[in-house]
């Protein structure tokens, strides 16, 4: 059994024969970037350095998936944001918005995105990114992608402290933006689609519990968000970031095949909360572990997620490129080790 094989068949809930280890979220490295001759700067704008870096983390690693875009700004950009990628930056700097659509609560009523928002900013490049990657490891891995959740896509297009207030003071308001933004992802999911992908991850990260209230998020945030996944036709994934055990229930019911949480997340309670057949993913410090740990503090991490019951090991956030080739070699050694004894 691939990985390929061993992903695909966890998402249709079929036997296999170990837990994988995979995200659908960020995870190149500068280890790829650099023995590609590529600078990060560069990669958000071609196509051919996107997949190749995206590629390079299964063939340095192993590691199980391989996932584009790599940053976050895709969907505020062709939605009309302006956004600055510092194509002359050295290091790891990650696309920002520079310029915001919504700037102040009257707005809110009279933004739109254009019509052909599939063949704005660089959606184009992400169809084009997937092919690659789908022509180059496509066998051997699933092809992942990913969207911004509706709320955490109105937290780019405007100030996300100005959303969080309105969610409590106007959510009639907040609720027809979310409406928009959703609209605006599934046209771009379904071009992620178009393109190849296997599975898409849906990152609805500005609406972690540890700033809105279950109710909340039950009554603003899921209604979106199912709106987003019952039209996905490739397999699911619902992240959200910070404490949701308290959510964790309304997240399954949204509709995705699997929903992803971070460290945050007590796996043995959201376990007896959804039941043995739900998927949950989840759930290591992608940069306090993986990054900044030691060895042994990886290999014992993996192991502790497998034994609490996760049906895939996944990082709680991108993997910040900077991760030591150490570490990647300690979490995949570990998961072949240690994955089967489930």
């Amino acid at each position: 059994m691939n990985s390929r094989e061993r992903v695909l068949k966890l998402f249709k809930k079929e036997p296999i024969d170990r837990v994988p280890c995979f995200s659908g979220m960020g995870n190149i490295t500068e280890t790829g970037i650099n023995k590609l001759g590529y600078r990060f700067a560069g990669i958000h704008l071609d196509a051919k350095q996107m997949a190749e870096t995206a590629a390079s983390t299964y063939k340095l690693f192993g590691y199980e998936c391989g996932v584009v875009p790599v940053d976050l700004c895709v969907e505020a950009e062709a939605m009309g944001c302006q956004i600055n990628v510092y194509p002359k930056a050295e290091g790891i700097l990650y696309p920002t918005i520079k310029e915001k659509l919504v700037h102040n609560e009257a707005d809110m009523d009279t933004v739109k995105f254009p019509a052909n928002i599939a063949e704005l900013g660089r959606v184009p490049l992400m169809r084009e990114a997937i092919k690659l990657l789908k022509a180059d490891i496509g066998k051997d891995v699933a092809v992942g992608s990913y969207v911004l959740g509706p709320f955490t896509l109105a937290g780019q297009i405007m100030e996300l402290n100005d959303l969080l207030k309105l969610s409590f003071k106007k959510g009639d308001k907040v609720a027809k933006l979310l409406d928009l933004c959703a609209d605006a992802i599934i046209i771009i999911a379904k071009e992620y689609e178009k393109a190849g992908v296997d599975y898409i991850t849906v990152r609805e990260m500005g609406a972690t519990s540890d700033v809105l209230s279950p109710r909340v998020f039950k009554n603003l945030i899921a209604p979106p968000l199912h709106k987003v996944i019952k039209e996905l036709s490739v397999f699911s994934v619902l992240h959200v970031c910070g404490k949701t055990n308290d959510i964790v229930t309304t997240m399954l019911e949204t509709g995705p095949t699997a929903i992803s949480v971070e460290q945050k997340n007590d796996i043995a309670e959201s376990r007896k909360k959804l039941g043995d057949d739900a998927l949950i993913f989840g759930n290591f410090d992608a940069y306090n572990v993986l990054v900044a740990g030691s060895e042994e503090l990886v290999r014992s991490t993996i192991r502790k997620c497998v034994d609490d019951g996760v049906n895939a090991v996944w990082p709680g956030c991108d993997i910040w490129p900077t991760v030591p080739v150490a570490n990647m070699e300690a979490m995949m050694d570990e998961i072949n080790k240690y994955g089967g004894k489930k």
